[in-house]
């Protein structure tokens, strides 16, 4: 969803009907500028709130919120540790590097010189140089 935002009731039954056990506000955007970027990407969800679904839980507020985010600090410091560590190698083959290379429809010829430009640190490895 669109965030921050807390959901209005209406919402996060819809939410749960579709099976939804996490909703994340920014995870959609970040993991498709990374993928456009060719940068490996995964999400560490810290629970902050039960929504407003939870009936016997207190209702969200931005004071619980804050809290919750305070206490999730070392929780989410704990789990980068662990992952950086596992990290396989550098250069091990997981095709996030690659995922532009069968991405760009564009004619080659219609990329505008100040697009190409402004793109260039992402697609400069799939187009060739232009002879002046």
């Amino acid at each position: 969803m669109e965030g921050p935002a807390f959901s209005t009731r209406a919402e996060s039954r819809v939410y749960r009907s579709w099976n939804v056990e996490v909703i994340g506000m920014t995870n959609l955007t970040e993991a498709k500028l990374a993928r456009e970027a060719e940068i490996c990407y995964a999400t560490l969800a810290l629970v902050t709130d039960y929504d407003c679904w939870h009936e016997e839980e207190a209702d969200v507020s931005v004071a619980g919120v804050l809290e919750n985010l305070r206490a999730n600090a070392a929780l989410a410091a704990a789990a980068l540790r662990a992952a950086v560590l596992a990290l396989p190698p550098r250069g091990s083959a997981c095709g996030c590097g690659e995922a532009l290379a069968h991405a760009i429809i564009t004619p080659l010829d219609a990329i505008a010189p100040d697009a190409r430009a402004r793109l260039g640190v992402l697609l400069d490895k799939y187009l060739p140089t232009r002879s002046a």
